[in-house]
């Protein structure tokens, strides 16, 4: 094990922990927002509660969020500075966008929702909520779309005498097919997500005795949110098999553990494969429908591992371009299965809740307690399998992973630095975990009835959020 492998390890672990966050703070932003327009439009004391609720849960996922987010910009130049170097001026500039568009518009909006019930206009207040979920949701965009320049680059030329690559076009980097895909794969995956934290904090409320209107409500509103972002998902998903087949045949071929070119390729729910010797002992496939998911046709071919080896060795030269395969296999098996158990949940909750009633079942409302960390584990995987499908290239075609490390970084630095992210993350884990299980436990604050169906110009009097 050198450098690489560990710095690799560590941009990994850094990575998984802080996407925990992102999904959950995309999805939850908008569902707060909707929930203080509920209030804003029915003036219904119940959707005032659920807003300040989910609103302070929101904001310890955020916070979360924001600090394990600056980890992953310092790593750029702690352990990948080669790599910083080449790619500095295509990808500085959409992390420029989303740093001083995105972020700011969020963090600033949050700041005035936070401290503004009790001081700004009722529409006012509304707004800012809103404005903070817009800039969340650009935010994403903007990441995205600097990875996706990763696996499909575009718009840009390298320099001959530096050696750089050099943006010539932020327009095609922005509007890059892989990158309009993904962020809509990704957002659909983040309402999941939150639908089924909203889910499983209803509940567990009504579990534990509160069925109150407010959790009658939120429970419904998370499971049709589920649901709907669910079709996205499978959508969006479907048209990533698409960009797969035309741009990264090799990650859909070794995601398929496909060997050979096989027309029609039929898609794999079981394999046990010998990846030295390039074949598999047991696959167990539903025939024509890898060929469907790639080309929207049955009869189409796929390209396998074997020839795209070939193809690789001719354009780029002497080298092994296969990633993990088994890794990439089963990230994109565990992936889809438990991102459908997900939205299963949320698609048989909607008909045992149908009519404005409660399932009788107490096991349905612990699977449906028990989907939330199945759906988080899912977007866990769809990362790997994007990141890990990108190997051995950090720039598709243009950088490897290997040529991408800090040169002057040791073994011994690289090894301490991993050492104290994780034990700081882990305790920031334990400190979300008994924050969030703090508020849910408690439930929602009372509110004043009056106050919260004013609908006077003037500011209302609630109390500000506090902890």
């Amino acid at each position: 094990m050198d450098a690489l492998d560990l710095s690799r390890w560590q941009f990994g672990i850094t990575t998984i922990y802080h996407f925990l966050f992102v999904p959950l703070t995309i999805g939850l932003s908008v569902v707060v927002a909707a929930l203080q327009t509920a209030w804003h439009r029915t003036g219904r004391p119940e959707y005032l509660r659920a807003t300040k609720f989910f609103g302070k849960l929101f904001l310890i996922n955020f916070a979360m969020g924001v600090v394990t987010g600056i980890v992953q910009e310092f790593q750029f130049g702690m352990n990948w500075s080669a790599y910083s170097t080449f790619v500095g001026d295509v990808f500085g500039a959409p992390l420029a966008l989303e740093a001083l568009l995105a972020f700011f518009l969020e963090s600033t909006f949050i700041g005035l929702w936070i401290f503004g019930w009790d001081r700004l206009p009722k529409r006012v207040h509304l707004a800012t909520i809103w404005l903070a979920a817009i800039g969340s949701n650009l935010s994403a965009f903007f990441i995205l779309a600097a990875n996706a320049w990763m696996r499909h680059p575009v718009g840009f030329v390298v320099d001959p005498i530096t050696g750089r690559a050099r943006l010539t076009d932020i327009v095609a980097v922005l509007t890059n097919p892989q990158a309009i895909s993904t962020y809509v794969h990704v957002l659909g995956a983040s309402f999941v997500v939150a639908g089924l934290f909203v889910v499983a904090v209803s509940a567990l409320r009504i579990l534990r005795g509160d069925h109150d209107d407010l959790f009658r409500r939120t429970l419904r509103a998370g499971l049709a949110t589920t649901a709907v972002a669910g079709i996205v998902v499978a959508l969006s998903g479907h048209n990533q098999a698409q960009l797969l087949a035309e741009y990264s045949p090799m990650k859909l071929a070794s995601a398929e553990a496909l060997w050979k070119t096989e027309q029609p390729a039929g898609f794999s729910l079981f394999a046990v494969g010998d990846v030295e010797g390039s074949r598999n002992s047991i696959n167990v496939q539903i025939p024509y429908l890898l060929s469907f998911l790639a080309t929207d046709t049955f009869s189409a071919p796929v390209q396998g591992i074997t020839e795209l080896q070939a193809q690789s060795v001719a354009q780029y030269g002497a080298g092994d371009y296969i990633p993990d395969v088994p890794v990439l296999y089963w990230a994109f098996r565990l992936m889809m299965g438990l991102g459908m158990a997900g939205v299963g949940v949320g698609v048989a909750g909607l008909w045992l809740t149908r009519r404005g009633r409660l399932p009788v079942q107490r096991w349905m409302y612990k699977l449906a307690i028990a989907a939330l960390p199945a759906a988080l584990a899912a977007n866990i995987f769809g990362w790997v399998l994007t990141e890990v499908g990108r190997q051995p290239w950090t720039v598709v075609g243009e950088l490897l992973t290997a040529a991408s490390v800090s040169p002057g970084v040791s073994l011994v630095e690289v090894a301490i630095s991993l050492t104290v992210f994780t034990a700081l993350y882990g305790a920031l884990a334990v400190v979300e975990a008994r924050l969030l299980w703090r508020y849910v436990k408690a439930g929602p604050e009372p509110v004043d009835t009056a106050a919260a169906s004013s609908d006077s110009g003037e500011p209302e009097k609630l109390p500000a959020f506090g902890y």
